[in-house]
């Protein structure tokens, strides 16, 4: 995955007041403007932070280069790049580490928002959510903020957010985490599904031999994640 070429993203920067946001663009396979694609919105984790617009670029990005899915699975791949921590942990009153955006999630809230404007191609009833350990917390966060943007989240690893378990339970999720995380724990995820167990959108999956280093392997080299979410609409 790591050898893959990434010039198939643009590299752009989105400036808002004093604010910028690096990020990367992928556009559909023979991009039709007159045609609706699906947006999927690609969250790094915490090693990716910085500003040179190339880092943000870690493997679970990279799958949707891989020839066979850039074929099979038409649409744009945003892949913005943090210069902090996009979402940071708090123990809650119950003892459970829960996660809070930063500053900078607003300003990609705003980002999205301004891509849909620009090309008016993007489907907005199948923007998704795509993140790994921090990122899949911000990819939390962002649904939890505006709910209604958001067609389906793919978060693995992350550390949870319980602020609006009213909206998730309407949400299409798939969580997936490795029982044998000690670094977002594994019991955060298992919270977050039980408080949503009654809703027949949220799937959890669980690896019990994966690590937090190793549970994106299985999703790599496999099109299970672009599948499961181009099968959900809003």
């Amino acid at each position: 995955m790591n050898n893959l070429s990434t010039d198939r993203f643009q590299k752009l920067i989105y400036k808002q007041n004093n604010k910028e946001l690096p990020y990367r663009l992928l556009l559909p396979k023979d991009y039709n403007s007159n045609e609706k694609y699906p947006l999927v919105i690609t969250l790094h984790n915490s090693t990716r932070i910085g500003k040179d617009n190339e880092k943000q670029l870690e493997p679970l990005s990279r799958i949707w280069i891989r020839e066979e899915i850039y074929e099979r699975y038409n649409c744009f791949v945003l892949v913005p790049q943090f210069s902090e921590r996009s979402s940071n942990y708090v123990e809650n009153e119950n003892g459970v580490l829960v996660s809070k955006p930063s500053e900078e999630v607003y300003t990609l809230l705003d980002l999205v928002k301004n891509l849909q404007k620009e090309y008016s191609s993007i489907d907005i009833g199948r923007t998704y959510l795509v993140g790994y350990s921090m990122g899949a917390s911000t990819a939390q966060n962002m649904l939890s903020i505006a709910p209604k943007r958001f067609a389906g989240l793919v978060s693995i690893a992350a550390v949870p957010d319980f602020s609006n378990l009213k909206a998730l339970k309407n949400k299409n999720i798939w969580l997936i985490h490795g029982e044998k995380d000690t670094e977002n724990p594994y019991s955060g995820s298992k919270v977050l599904y039980g408080n949503l167990e009654g809703s027949k959108k949220i799937t959890f999956t669980s690896y019990s031999e994966l690590n937090h280093d190793n549970i994106t392997i299985p999703l790599l080299l496999s099109e299970a994640v672009p599948k499961w979410l181009f099968d959900q609409h809003k």
